[in-house]
């Protein structure tokens, strides 16, 4: 019993396809990996913090002993950034949750494209608690996962959830146009003094330097431009093929 896309729209479209169609029969909803990683032993604490009144409980790993060095610095650096961003994420908790029939139905009026549903979740409010579990070994296959696409993931989450890069690059520019006088001066006085300046080197690294600056900063805006062009067009999320979940009921 499942929802079959007509093709792959990717995870997190995934998630909200799931609820989408679950919030018409459910009081709540349990969304949960197919990896057979998250302990589904977790449900039954879940389901008690629901009945003692809370809308939303988040599935929280109690370490990250599975994950390689790599994943787990990286992940532990990737809150630290969200936080300084001021977006309110459960650190340590992806997409293994608990939500109330009336937290999915605020959920689902958000109307974005670009969903990233661990910044979302936390901003739908409501009494929200924590249930802490073990994450076990994959059981089968590979993940889904590969460092290009969690690269990718994140810059969705920066991006979609604060203006801060934007800022950022605002600063970085001021900044380098302050050092850029600086070095205006020193060469005016140097010219007056009579010293010959060697300059192929300085100019050299300086457009290579400039350069770069440029195209990250180009790059970055590009990215929120992107993003509004995708929101613009307000596509379909997804497109359901089958439906055998709907046909139970």
């Amino acid at each position: 019993t499942g929802i079959k896309f007509s093709r792959n729209f990717g995870h997190q479209n995934a998630l909200v396809a799931g609820l989408t169609t679950a919030v018409n029969y459910s009081d709540m909803m349990i969304t949960i990996d197919a990896d057979l990683q998250d302990d589904i032993n977790a449900i039954p604490k879940m389901v008690q913090k629901y009945h003692e009144g809370k809308d939303i409980v988040y599935g929280v790993r109690n370490n990250r002993d599975t994950d390689t060095a790599f994943k787990r610095k990286t992940a532990l650096a990737f809150y630290d950034l969200m936080k300084k961003l001021g977006v309110n994420m459960v650190p340590n908790s992806a997409d293994y949750r608990l939500m109330s029939k009336r937290a999915v139905e605020t959920l689902l009026q958000f109307k974005e494209r670009n969903l990233f549903l661990r910044g979302m979740v936390p901003m739908v409010g409501f009494p929200s608690a924590k249930v802490y579990y073990a994450r076990k070994e994959r059981f089968a296959g590979e993940s889904k996962y590969p460092l290009k696409k969690m690269i990718k993931f994140a810059l969705d989450g920066i991006t979609s959830f604060s203006t801060a890069p934007i800022k950022l690059i605002m600063g970085l520019g001021i900044g380098v146009v302050f050092v850029g006088i600086i070095l205006l001066i020193y060469t005016l006085v140097q010219h007056c003094l009579g010293h010959v300046v060697a300059g192929w080197s300085s100019m050299m690294i300086s457009l290579w330097v400039l350069g770069g600056v440029q195209l990250i900063c180009i790059s970055m805006i590009g990215e929120y431009i992107g993003k509004i062009y995708s929101e613009v067009k307000a596509r379909p999320r997804f497109t359901i093929e089958e439906d055998d979940y709907s046909d139970k009921f």
